[in-house]
């Protein structure tokens, strides 16, 4: 009954904007607490993935240009038995 007693002492309008200001200060607060600190988390891990993404990208890079090579490499030994023969 305090809410009844309050709306009669200063209006519903009063009450109202009470009640919506603690529902922002909730909303606030939950924010703050659990969602940065789970968005903080979720960036270190996101961070360290694309570290590993760029790694292996790198290493993909690398080994299409050992191969290129030794496809390279096996062409002008062909060419070489080629022109033994």
């Amino acid at each position: 009954m305090d809410i009844v007693s309050a709306i009669q002492d200063f209006g519903f309008p009063i009450v109202a904007a009470v009640g919506m200001l603690y529902m922002i200060y909730y909303v606030w607060r939950t924010i703050t607490e659990k969602i940065e600190s789970t968005l903080s988390d979720a960036q270190a891990t996101l961070i360290g993935l694309i570290d590993r993404v760029r790694m292996l990208d790198n290493d993909i890079i690398r080994l299409q240009q050992k191969l290129d090579t030794a496809i390279e490499v096996k062409g002008l030994k062909d060419e070489d038995n080629k022109k033994k023969k």
